[in-house]
């Protein structure tokens, strides 16, 4: 934490809820406090950030919440015993919207969402996954990945 060095005043009245006060040798002291917060840093171009963040989990959802084919995607991971990692974008107000573009700028469609990654791979977007559980070739990719130990 870092502090404010003590100044003299002559009123005990402050401006900020986090003030302290003593009184030494007839003066009036005041400190306050500011914590000062550590974010963690991420890359600033959210393609590199999507990139981050879909390597530090075996299974990643780029979702929305109100999506009903993201609904299906995570029902179907949640279906095999999958506990995918799931980023709802439009519950993040700051970061949200910018991952959005991004993920429409992978993918080259108009739709950004459902986005599916398994072990930091891309594997795309609902049609991809299902054609891939279909076809069979999705538990050896859950497996690989550490999702899945079947």
């Amino acid at each position: 934490m870092q502090y404010q060095a003590a100044t003299t005043t002559d009123s005990w009245r402050t401006t900020s809820n986090t003030g302290h006060y003593y009184h030494y040798n007839g003066y009036n002291y005041s400190y306050n406090y500011v914590p000062v917060k550590h974010y963690p840093t991420i890359s600033t171009d959210p393609l590199e950030r999507v990139a981050k963040l879909a390597s530090q989990n075996a299974v990643v959802i780029f979702s929305l919440s109100t999506c009903c084919m993201c609904y299906a995607v995570k029902s179907l991971f949640s279906g095999m015993g999958v506990n995918p990692t799931v980023y709802e974008l439009d519950e993040d107000p700051v970061r949200g919207k910018e991952i959005e573009r991004a993920l429409v700028r992978l993918m080259g469609s108009a739709t950004a969402v459902p986005v599916v990654f398994i072990g930091g791979k891309l594997v795309g977007s609902m049609d991809r996954v299902m054609g891939a559980h279909i076809n069979g070739t999705l538990v050896p990719l859950l497996k690989e990945a550490g999702a899945l130990w079947l």
